[in-house]
């Protein structure tokens, strides 16, 4: 069986993307965007009868085209959904041992939004198969059933 390494998560933006280097920067000769984001995941779990909530952390990398086109939205309590794998970083200082776990992102995405984006029209792309248009959920507004 072959190993598997993948991570989708949903959660908040615990702060805002600043000017500093540690949250976004040019790397490699200024060659490739990086962004370093940290998400807030919530988790109900019952304990007994009541019902408790927890939150989880969790250290984000975004590469590329991805991070520098997402730099003005990645604010504070911004949900994002972030499909990716887990890194593993180790170290030594001190002749200690060190070791922390990062999601390096793939994809993210920004969901929800703001009353500002609700008010815009939609987009309704054109279906290629035929002169419909898609409505708001996606399927041709000709569909028989």
């Amino acid at each position: 069986m072959t190993d598997m390494n993948h991570v989708f998560l949903i959660g908040r933006l615990t702060r805002d993307i600043g000017a500093d280097e540690r949250s976004f920067a040019y790397v490699g000769n200024g060659q490739m965007a990086r962004a370093n984001v940290s998400i807030a995941v919530n988790r109900s779990k019952k304990e007994g009868d009541q019902w408790t909530d927890g939150v989880n952390y969790f250290d984000i990398t975004i590469w590329g085209k991805t991070a520098e086109n997402l730099k003005q939205y990645l604010l504070k309590g911004k949900q994002i959904a972030v499909d990716g794998y887990l890194k593993q970083d180790r170290w030594q200082k001190d002749g200690q041992n060190f070791s922390k776990v990062t999601v390096v992102a793939n994809n993210v995405q920004l969901l929800g939004g703001n009353k500002e984006s609700e008010d815009r029209p939609k987009f309704k792309p054109k279906n290629t198969d035929s002169n419909t248009y898609m409505n708001d959920t996606g399927f041709p507004e000709d569909i028989p059933f």
